[in-house]
């Protein structure tokens, strides 16, 4: 089963908190050994979903948008990429250079691609740029990938 994750990063302490049970009590449901997580392991949720999937005991395949990708994510988030990376069974890449929306949005159309299902840590609201979270479950739901919405009841981003 390859499960793919999308959502929202830059979540508050709270929010996050209940994220990552809604996330952990996903990847436990799974069996370890036919688990691959699929993920851009950007900070937030892809990280967290890639991190439970290995301490599960399944497999991580990450898919890299840009060349300068992780260099466009926070600098205190490198050593948990540089960690994921080294744990992945597989890396996809884009091909394209710059880490813009273009490049998020085209990793994230192979992510889906790849993915048996979608978790969406997804507050419901429209995306706030290109290739936001609403973008990746609407182009999911357009090419028939079942989406799991999950976000804390009463939360807001």
């Amino acid at each position: 089963m390859r499960v793919g994750i999308t959502g929202h990063r830059g979540l508050s302490a709270d929010v996050e908190r209940r994220v990552r049970g809604l996330l952990e009590a996903a990847v436990r449901a799974y069996d370890p050994a036919e688990l691959i997580g699929v993920s851009c392991i950007a900070d937030g949720p892809d990280a967290w979903l890639a991190e439970y999937v290995l301490a599960h005991g399944g497999h991580l395949e990450v898919v890299v948008p840009a060349d300068a990708y992780r260099e466009n994510l926070p600098a205190e988030h490198w050593p948990v990429y540089d960690r994921l990376m080294s744990h992945a069974a597989k890396v996809r890449r884009t091909g394209m250079t710059v880490s813009d929306s273009a490049a998020h949005m085209a990793g994230s159309e192979i992510l889906v691609g790849l993915a048996d299902e979608l978790l969406a840590v997804w507050d419901g609201e429209p995306a706030r740029g290109f290739g936001g979270t609403a973008d990746v479950v609407a182009y999911a739901e357009g090419t028939g990938v079942p989406v799991r919405l999950l976000w804390p009841e009463g939360a807001s981003r």
